[in-house]
């Protein structure tokens, strides 16, 4: 089993996978771009609590890899210790005690030793919060009391103005609570943060302030006018994302009185592309047919307002964990699954090879409609409201 956190990518990607989390990318984004899946992408940032580790660098009096070879070589050709240093202008001590740490004259590796030496380099240096009993204490209490970090760090400048030793960012709190290999802070203080985050968010997130699983100023489905209840109108939609293997997703559309269906092509599940895409194909119909669209509690459309602004068409929420709410788009999808097996790489997919689809689930005769086709029903309702 792969240790937590270490899902086999290379430290390059792993470096990437950090530039683009800072950078405000979502985990769907960051999984794509380095080819692996959410949860591992996850499992990195948890670790390390959201925080970017500090980048690794030698001393500058340390061994570099290519001294390490070097005496790797004179070891083999019989030169003295005394010799190599002369060679690499080291002080014998140095050379002594390298060459006795890994093995010995006759097991000494160049390769082996120089990780050895990056190992050892890993351990933690103990932070502020660890070196000072009391400053530690006193941050414990005021978070048990769901102070916040930067009020704590701003209180403790304040009250204790002439004692520097009492001093600590709220970055520090911050780091000391998320990156509990420092076991400084317990976890059990991240419950007395506001967000109840398990771990620090990018400051460019574009979902920053949005707790999982709630949406900014969602209009409840309960708000919903009679009209869309008993489907007396066209154009009120229902929609959702299919999902497909390596984190694919399509969305889908359904008008609720024809079930008129669209497919769209999504790159990313965030926010910003999601809601641009449905709003680019929203504004291609006519305004009669663009009244509203019934969404559930996703995340991919905590943008709602901006969707709202480029099409007029309003948006409801279903209640959380209510598919039924959305049960015209849940049975569609499940009809797409004939063209779309579940673990299918939906990205593949042209928005041209999706609108065919569409058209073929379209100009199939449905029993709701007594045995009308999607597409007959929209051209018919829309022919009546003219």
């Amino acid at each position: 089993m792969a240790q937590r956190g270490r899902p086999g990518l290379s430290h390059d990607l792993k470096q990437e996978v950090w530039r683009r989390w800072r950078s405000g990318e979502s985990l769907s984004d960051i999984a794509r771009a380095v080819n692996s899946q959410p949860g591992s992408i996850f499992g990195i940032l948890r670790l390390h609590g959201g925080i970017s580790p500090a980048k690794r660098c030698r001393a500058e009096n340390s061994l570099t890899l290519s001294e390490r070879e070097e005496i790797s070589r004179g070891l083999s050709a019989g030169k003295s210790m005394r010799a190599i240093a002369t060679d690499l202008r080291r002080s014998p001590s140095t050379i002594s005690r390298e060459i006795a740490r890994n093995g010995g004259a006759q097991r000494y590796r160049a390769i082996q030793a120089d990780e050895k030496a990056w190992d050892r380099a890993r351990r933690p240096k103990l932070c502020l919060l660890a070196l000072n009993g009391r400053l530690r204490r006193t941050v414990t209490e005021k978070l048990a009391l769901d102070w916040s970090p930067e009020q704590i760090s701003g209180w403790l400048k304040k009250t204790f103005s002439d004692d520097e030793n009492m001093y600590v960012s709220h970055e520090t709190i911050y780091r000391s609570i998320y990156i509990q290999a420092r076991g400084v802070l317990k976890k059990e203080l991240q419950k007395h943060l506001r967000t109840q985050r398990i771990f620090r968010q990018s400051r460019y997130n574009n979902l920053r302030g949005i707790p999982r699983g709630k949406i900014v100023d969602a209009v409840s489905i309960s708000e919903r006018p009679p009209e869309i209840e008993d489907r007396a109108i066209p154009g009120h939609w229902e929609g959702d994302l299919i999902a497909g293997s390596a984190n694919t997703h399509i969305a889908t559309l359904v008008e609720r009185k024809s079930r008129f269906a669209m497919l769209i092509k999504v790159t990313g599940k965030d926010t910003n592309t999601v809601v641009s895409a449905i709003s680019r194909h929203i504004k291609r119909l006519p305004v009669e047919l663009r009244q509203s669209v019934t969404w559930d509690r996703g995340s991919e459309m905590a943008n709602h307002k901006d969707f709202t602004v480029a099409t007029d068409a309003k948006v409801y929420f279903c209640d959380p964990s209510s598919p039924w709410q959305r049960g015209t788009n849940e049975n569609t999808n499940r009809l797409l699954r004939q063209y779309f097996p579940k673990k299918t790489d939906l990205s593949v997919y042209t928005q041209r090879e999706l609108s065919q689809v569409a058209k073929k689930l379209n100009q199939r005769p449905r029993k709701v409609l007594d045995f009308q086709t999607p597409a007959d029903t929209l051209q018919q309702c829309v022919a009546r409201t003219d």
